[in-house]
């Protein structure tokens, strides 16, 4: 970074000569040289503020001189810069001393940095419009001049985006030489500064007078998408929308459609691709009739292009291309001249290309009609829901609602629903599993009494695979379901088949009865789970599983905050013990956890910590402890010394030493509600020394 101005002179003198005002100046210019970037950072996001403090002279006289001479950053810095200039017209003195802000602005369009370039672009274009007409000849013209004649491409570049601005309200001579500018930049040796051209060809179109767009951007328009460089060309195709927008029928097909029927046979997929991905914008722009005549032939070779990315893009214009044919014979035109390429694509080879036509397909039944939806359609819909690759099916079945306003939900149910329960039955579980994700969004199609009678007992099926991935997808998918059909639903329909689990005798479906009682419980509220599933897992305490009873632990601290507190108490809190004196020891530790879980719920006051009250809010004088059945009667001994151990390292680490005079080595920060949950488990957890 430069050095500051010198003393006296500028924004380096500042607190030199005891002038507390120039302060905030001294104060940038320290962070400004310092080697930290983020400080560097923050002392540019601060020039409002710093602005404000010198007020508006000042700005103008120090603090834009100091900016445009002194600083050459680190790119992001720059770009900040770039940004915060953009709204500095309100802190030099309002749009009379705009052109104040041209100079940095200036040198920042210049930096090799393409996105510094591009936001000191954006704010030159802003501070433009502030300009008065006088102004904008006499101070921003001159500077578009010089960006255009710069040495170096990158001062050229960002000249491109700035005719567009100035030309509307510039002189009938400065607009010559405006036009004149951006024809020699067209031409320019440098490929990236014709792409700049190319990309702001369009916009510099809708400015100007029709008779220059006749006679100077359709010619420049032809030179550029035939360049050598199929990067300038495809941004050519991309001009060729707003251009289209300005001509008429006749001049269109005299002076663009050569050039755009060579575009769209280009040698380079990218810029075949170009014309693809804008095919609906051309559309539009160039007419029906056009469209028919020469849109249509171009659209079904890229359709059947020889690049799977072009016609992936021509895939997905597929819907539009229709809706946006003329109503008189757009169903022969579609059915004669579009399906025939459209049932080859669902076969292609590549997957991109399939679920590019997968997501827009179904629109097409709307536009055709129930007959030749059922007749045309309906067979393609089938071959992709069978499809192997997941992208594909998922997008056939988010679309469902098109086929079913076309067709009814009856027809829908004969033809495709058979298609999907059969994937859903597949013996690959990866597939099965693919259909259970898309089983929500299915259902919201569906409607709740069809998904009841059709649907239903395959996702309770589901809960009893042989996978445990099909079997955790299927619990997650109920809690979906739920909350897209309501509680009283999951009431009804669900809840009362997932408890029926419960007696299961396959210990693995009783321990999903439990994953489901945790889904679902959140999902159904309070009452459901308290009146409902509370009873099924108090009774799954008993199980000979000691796997079912550790997951019960784990399902009561789950859902022991939605129980209130006499359910806790009642209900919860004697299963705990049961379960923290179980023989097995992953069954006492998961029942340990619920037990702090318990704890904190049950908001008891500081002296009863230790001791869960009983029912009837007495205490038992006792704390909680698990005995394991064969105890060894050392172990409270080993306890007693584990707690002195602690306490002793407690006392260390609290005074750094044997010295008391040191003061604490460290302060505890302790959440009382937390502590009295791990005093209610200290007798239950051994102490290491460490």
């Amino acid at each position: 970074m430069a050095g500051a101005a010198g003393p006296g002179t500028g924004p380096g003198a500042a607190g030199g000569n005891g002038d507390d005002s120039l302060y905030p100046i001294a104060v940038l210019i320290d962070e400004l040289r310092n080697e930290d970037v983020q400080l560097r950072l923050n002392s540019i996001k601060k020039l409002s503020t710093i602005a404000l403090a010198l007020g508006v002279e000042r700005t103008r006289t120090e603090l834009l001189p100091f900016l445009t001479d002194t600083i050459y950053d680190e790119d992001e810095v720059l770009l900040a810069l770039a940004e915060q200039l953009g709204n500095f017209t309100g802190l030099v003195g309002g749009p009379d001393f705009a052109h104040c802000l041209l100079p940095p602005l200036e040198s920042l369009a210049t930096v090799e940095e393409t996105v510094v370039r591009d936001k000191a672009v954006e704010s030159l274009r802003q501070i433009s419009q502030e300009h008065t007409p006088v102004a904008l000849e006499a101070h921003f013209v001159p500077l578009v001049k010089r960006l255009a004649g710069g040495d170096w491409f990158t001062s050229r570049t960002s000249a491109c985006g700035l005719f567009s601005v100035c030309y509307p309200r510039a002189s009938a001579g400065v607009r010559a030489e405006i036009r004149q500018h951006f024809r020699s930049l067209c031409s320019d040796d440098t490929p990236m500064v014709r792409r700049a051209a190319a990309s702001k060809l369009g916009e510099l179109a809708k400015v100007l007078e029709l008779d220059s767009v006749k006679s100077e951007i359709v010619p420049l328009f032809t030179s550029l998408a035939s360049d050598e460089q199929d990067s300038v060309r495809l941004l050519a195709v991309e001009a060729c929308v707003s251009i289209a927008q300005l001509l008429s029928q006749e001049d269109l097909e005299a002076l663009v459609m050569p050039t755009l029927r060579q575009a769209a046979e280009d040698k380079s997929w990218r810029v075949r691709y170009m014309v693809a991905d804008k095919f609906s914008e051309l559309q539009r722009a160039v007419g029906p009739k056009i469209t028919l005549s020469d849109l249509i032939p171009a659209f079904q070779n890229l359709l059947k292009d020889c690049e799977a990315e072009v016609r992936a893009a021509a895939a997905h214009k597929v819907r539009e291309l229709c809706e946006n044919l003329p109503t008189e014979g757009r169903e022969t035109i579609i059915m004669n001249q579009i399906l025939p390429y459209i049932k080859e694509l669902v076969s292609d080879t590549n997957q991109h290309v399939k679920s590019a036509l997968a997501s827009v397909i179904m629109g097409l039944s709307t536009i055709l009609g129930k007959e030749n939806t059922i007749e045309h359609l309906l067979p393609l819909f089938l071959a992709q829901l069978k499809d192997e690759c997941p992208e594909v099916r998922l997008n056939i079945i988010s679309n469902l609602d098109c086929v079913n306003e076309v067709i009814g939900i009856r027809q829908l149910s004969q033809s495709l629903l058979p298609a999907i329960v059969e994937l859903a039955e597949d013996a690959k579980w990866r597939v099965r599993l693919a259909i259970i994700e898309y089983m929500p969004l299915l259902a919201g199609q569906l409607g709740v009494e069809f998904f009841d009678e059709k649907l239903n007992s395959l996702c309770m099926a589901w809960l009893v695979d042989h996978v445990y991935a099909v079997r955790e997808a299927a619990t997650t998918n109920l809690m979906k379901l739920v909350q897209r059909f309501g509680t009283e639903w999951a009431q009804s329909t669900i809840v009362p088949r997932v408890l029926v689990m419960a007696n299961d005798p396959n210990y693995l479906h009783r321990m999903t009865t439990l994953f489901c009682i945790n889904a679902l419980s959140e999902a159904c509220g309070q009452e459901i789970t308290t009146k409902h599933m509370l009873p099924v897992v108090v009774k799954m305490a008993g199980d000979q599983v000691a796997n079912v009873r550790f997951n019960v632990a784990k399902s009561l601290q789950k859902i022991g905050p939605i129980l209130d507190t006499e359910a806790l108490r009642e209900e919860v809190k004697p299963v705990l013990q049961k379960l923290g004196q179980d023989e097995d020891v992953d069954v006492q530790y998961f029942a340990q956890e619920a037990i702090s879980v318990v704890a904190r719920r049950l908001h008891r006051p500081p002296g009863e910590a230790g001791v869960i009250p009983d029912a009837e809010g007495s205490e038992r004088g006792r704390a909680l402890r698990v005995r394991g059945r064969g105890q060894d009667p050392g172990r409270a001994h080993r306890k007693r010394a584990a707690r002195a151990a602690s306490e002793a390292a407690v006392e260390a680490a609290w005074f750094g030493g044997t010295d008391a005079a040191k003061g604490p080595a460290c302060q505890l920060r302790v959440n009382p509600r937390d502590a009295l949950a791990l005093l209610e488990i200290a007798d239950l957890v051994p102490f290491s020394r460490d």
